[in-house]
């Protein structure tokens, strides 16, 4: 179970991290893109940045702390 929590996490943060080099590179945030097409939910974008920064501290940790 950890090691699926762990997979998805990684995942989660590689996504954050090539959402962040197109906002530098090419100028282009996707979260606020697909926020944009579900606009139905409010605050959707805060809750994707939140979960993305969840998972990247989780990943962090889990590096220095060993299972």
């Amino acid at each position: 179970m950890m090691k699926i929590l762990n997979d998805l996490f990684c995942l989660i943060s590689a996504i954050g991290a090539i959402n962040w080099g197109l906002v530098a590179f090419l100028n282009f945030d996707l979260v606020k893109e697909t926020t944009k097409l579900l606009s139905t939910v409010p605050y959707l974008d805060k809750i994707l940045y939140g979960t993305i920064a969840v998972s990247g501290i989780f990943v962090v940790l889990s590096l220095f702390i060993k299972q």
